[in-house]
């Protein structure tokens, strides 16, 4: 199961990678267009289809690296169980927060496709389409925050610090 769900998590972080080396390229046939003068029509609308997509398509990956801001100032304060009921609390929390985000972006994706949205651009794209990527990435980052909240109450929980916070000034 472990080999499962780390494989999820990178398969979405690759992904992500891909779409931010497509906004990349979007970007450049954005600013090369301009100044060879010709127009490449939606490019904007689908860099942000892109970036949105990295964003979400990351979110697990990025909270199974510890990557994720954490305010742990009463965390750290506590000890034994109380630390470890707080540590539970927190993640049960973040759990409904993320399912709650998962179902509802899940639903928005399901709507656009029934209603049939398009986007309002020039690029006329079938907004189901970059709104799946949101969906798939808030179910992919509620699965991992289940993740960490089962390791918690097992015990197996590595607390991964950001290394990040040691060039803290």
């Amino acid at each position: 199961m472990r080999k499962l769900l780390d494989g999820i998590y990178n398969s979405a972080a690759a992904l992500a990678a891909l779409f931010m080396v497509a906004l990349l390229l979007a970007v450049l046939l954005s600013i090369v267009s301009r100044q060879l003068h010709f127009h490449a029509p939606g490019v904007d609308a689908y860099a942000g289809y892109l970036m949105a997509a990295s964003g979400f398509l990351a979110l697990a990956h990025t909270l199974k690296r510890g990557e994720h801001i954490r305010v742990t100032l009463l965390l750290n304060a506590l000890q034994g169980r109380w630390r470890k009921g707080m540590a539970v609390f927190a993640l049960l929390l973040a759990i409904l927060l993320a399912l709650l985000f998962a179902f509802y972006s899940c639903k928005l994706a399901w709507q656009s496709h029934v209603f049939n949205d398009i986007s309002t651009g020039n690029d006329a794209t079938r907004l189901w389409i970059p709104q799946l990527s949101m969906a798939v990435g808030a179910v992919i980052f509620a699965i991992a925050f289940i993740d960490e909240a089962v390791l918690e109450l097992l015990g197996r929980r590595v607390q991964t610090a950001s290394a990040e916070a040691l060039r803290n000034e």
